[in-house]
């Protein structure tokens, strides 16, 4: 994936990389002077960092008050590799992108290796999407004022290494991300290592693709072929990867980190089918170790597969990976990338409030 990311890609007109950098030409943000918003970049660090979201021990599928699992007040479901606003700041010696371990870590990390499996069914993805907007549809989800915050608990790997691949222990982390449509550089704030860090982009940015509030999600037509085009005119390209596959991305972040209307919700999976080369699979696992269904895509250009994974049971977003399906100097094929896993999903009315 893909993993509670995260979307957000680099523009065709970024400068050609050096040869050693090619595989972080997808995953930087442009430079600074460029018209990216703030939530863009917190996407690319989620992307080459993989150190999204944090936790506590693991919760419920449902992100909502105690009542019963359709009748409670918050969707848990859903979340882009991507996240928001935070800009990255890399060190790269001989290829090697190196991150220090600190405290927060969990005391184990995902598998290294991904079983590869059968090509997946592209009708079973279909069928699957057509489930999951079902219940989605029926998920009693409050509206969500401008002037409160997304809360969201989750666990990603971090990345260690980027030739070759090696994923590294699970990071915890928290994010609050702010609601309010109108133009802002107040990307919210995270908590890890048990440090809260306020999050500033350099622009003022409204809601958005990029910046996607429960009011711009709300805004978004529920026909799934309108909306489908409306997403994949929005994306922006990467150099390098295939623009079906930016696009799905782009869904990912919107579906695994978003607060919705369930209409809106129930039409972007809908839409989400519509995406060439998704299939289903029978069986995946989030950064959490837990198992479900999922609906992957690959991306033939760059040899690797991102996964959404989605409870067998109740169909609830658990969280995404990606993993190479090739083999080169990037690793074996099989070799974990990156995994997420949103264990909680919540409203509250400030920064830095627990649910």
């Amino acid at each position: 994936m893909s993993p509670m990311n995260a979307p957000d890609r680099t523009p065709d007109r970024t400068p050609e990389p050096a040869p050693e950098l090619e595989e972080l030409a997808r995953l930087l943000p442009p430079p600074a002077e460029r018209d990216l918003p703030p939530d863009r970049h917190r996407h690319h660090k989620e992307l080459l960092m993989r150190a999204i979201d944090g936790d506590r021990p693991r919760p419920a599928a449902e992100v909502r008050p105690a009542a019963g699992p359709r009748s409670r007040s918050w969707s848990s479901r859903r979340l882009l590799r991507p996240a928001f606003a935070l800009p990255v700041a890399a060190a790269v010696v001989a290829g090697a992108l190196v991150i220090t371990t600190l405290p927060g870590e969990h005391d184990r990390s995902p598998e290294a290796r991904v079983p590869l499996s059968e090509p997946g069914s592209t009708q079973g993805a279909v069928l699957l999407l057509d489930r999951i907007a079902a219940v989605a549809s029926r998920t009693d989800t409050r509206p969500v004022r401008d002037d409160q915050y997304v809360y969201i608990r989750s666990v990603a790997t971090e990345t260690v290494h980027i030739k070759p691949v090696k994923a590294g222990k699970l990071k915890e982390r928290e994010d609050w991300v702010p609601q309010d449509p109108r133009p802002t550089s107040d990307g919210g704030v995270f908590r890890e290592d048990g440090k809260f860090v306020p999050i500033h982009g350099a622009d003022k940015v409204p809601a958005g693709i990029g910046r996607p509030t429960y009011a711009w999600l709300a805004s978004l037509p529920t026909d799934p072929g309108a909306l489908y085009e409306r997403i994949r005119k929005e994306t922006r390209p990467v150099r390098g990867q295939d623009f079906d596959q930016t696009v799905f991305d782009t869904f990912g972040t919107l579906l695994g980190r978003g607060v919705m209307p369930p209409a809106t919700e129930a039409a972007l999976y809908k839409a989400a089918a519509k995406i060439p080369g998704v299939v289903q699979l029978p069986d995946a696992a989030d950064a959490d170790g837990r198992h479900g269904v999922a609906i992957a895509r690959e991306d033939h250009q760059l040899g690797e597969r991102t996964e959404w994974i989605f409870g067998k049971q109740d169909l609830n977003f658990l969280g995404r990976r990606t993993y190479l399906t090739r083999t080169g100097e990037r690793g074996e094929a099989g070799t974990l990338v990156w995994a997420n896993a949103i264990l909680e999903r919540s409203v509250v009315d400030k920064p830095r409030q627990i649910p």
